[in-house]
């Protein structure tokens, strides 16, 4: 094997796992979401009326709010 082609495989070998490394860390940041504490909750549910989660928005409900 030349030397152009074992430094053209050793970079390819090296973006194929900083590629997997990036997938992996994404994963693990999206996933660990963490709870709401009581003082959160409590403020949630006294801004939008429950504590509950939102439901999804309706097809064609405007985002902007009304003046």
């Amino acid at each position: 094997m030349t030397r152009k082609a074992m430094i053209t495989s050793l970079l390819i070998v090296a973006a194929a796992m900083a590629a997997i490394l990036t997938v992996v860390v994404a994963k693990t940041q999206t996933s660990s979401a963490f709870p709401m504490n009581d003082k959160q909750r409590s403020a949630r549910e006294k801004f939008f009326g429950t504590a509950e989660k939102l439901g999804p928005i309706p097809k064609g409900q405007e985002m902007r709010p009304r003046w």
